[in-house]
């Protein structure tokens, strides 16, 4: 049974109300198209677990999707705050809790390798000790005082994007690595989005860029440009005016409704939200290539 299905195909089947739900990502190959799929689907009570919320969580908040979030930093990247997570948490209607970055991805990592917690080293981050009382000291059993110790985080459901991936989901990652590959195998399930579909003797040619073996991989979305307005390494840049006009958008609850309206309801797909950003767009966030030296796998 093939994995290759529509995004739409794969939130239906695979992000149900309730869940736990985690786009990976760090700075780059931010899942929006899954995120403004969700949104369209109108899935309610999810818990939004992320290291770097970013924008997506600002607007699947704003569209009532979200019951809690669970994160490190949070924050509309060099501009400010998430105004519109930030609004809810300050009015006392969305749980959180909140981890060091290393925190986080120790949760995954506890995840990923089944084990119930995550001992790591004090992170000088007391107020996070006294705020999150999931964070805790034990005695290190080896002798050497304390370590903190932190909850396995197991998705529900993960969800990557990722440069390129064959039909089975074993997938290409490149340039800034984040905590895609502690996610995936830490979920229930996974969700791959890809700028391409390639032939299985591709991903073969370069093993060691495959982050996510197919085994754990549940859909295979073909979706292009599915990043935006973050940016996807060797494809598409960061459309940094945006994360400046979200800024000015997210301060005014009608301009929030009316950006859901015309961005995400009113588009039935990522094609067509590409295709509305205009040629403009399009050209402001070509890139140069810059491939990187080969590398010989050649043996005896």
């Amino acid at each position: 049974m093939t994995k290759l299905k529509s995004l739409s195909e794969a939130i239906t089947q695979y992000v149900h109300d309730g869940d736990t739900v985690y786009a990976a990502g760090f700075t780059h190959l931010i899942p929006f198209a899954a995120g403004h799929e969700i949104i369209r689907q109108g899935k309610k009570d999810l818990t939004l677990a992320r290291a770097t919320p970013d924008l997506i969580y600002d607007q699947m908040v704003a569209a009532g999707c979200a019951k809690k979030v669970i994160f490190s930093y949070m924050g509309n990247p060099g501009v400010g705050s998430l105004r519109l997570v930030r609004g809810e948490l300050e009015a006392g209607r969305l749980e959180w809790e909140e981890y060091s970055h290393f925190g986080m991805i120790s949760r995954l990592q506890a995840g990923a390798t089944g084990v119930p917690f995550m001992p790591m080293n004090p992170t000088a981050a007391g107020d996070l000790e006294r705020a999150n009382p999931l964070i805790r000291k034990v005695a290190d059993p080896y002798g050497g005082g304390e370590v903190i110790v932190v909850p396995a985080l197991k998705p529900d459901v993960a969800i990557v994007h990722v440069q390129r991936c064959d039909r089975d989901g074993n997938a290409h990652l490149w340039g800034i690595i984040g905590e895609q590959k502690e996610a995936a195998f830490a979920a229930e399930r996974v969700i791959l989005t890809a700028e391409e579909i390639v032939d299985e003797a591709i991903i073969r040619s370069d093993p060691n860029r495959t982050l996510i073996p197919g085994f754990i991989v549940d859909a295979v979305c073909h979706e292009p440009y599915a990043a935006h307005p973050s940016y996807t390494q060797g494809y598409y840049d960061r459309d940094n005016a945006f994360y400046l006009e979200w800024d000015k958008i997210s301060s005014d609850p009608a301009a929030v409704k009316a950006y859901l309206d015309e961005w995400v309801y009113g588009v039935k797909d990522r094609s067509e939200y590409w295709e509305k950003l205009g040629a403009e767009t399009h050209q402001r966030l070509t890139i140069t290539s810059r491939p990187s030296a080969v590398v010989n796998y050649g043996n005896y």
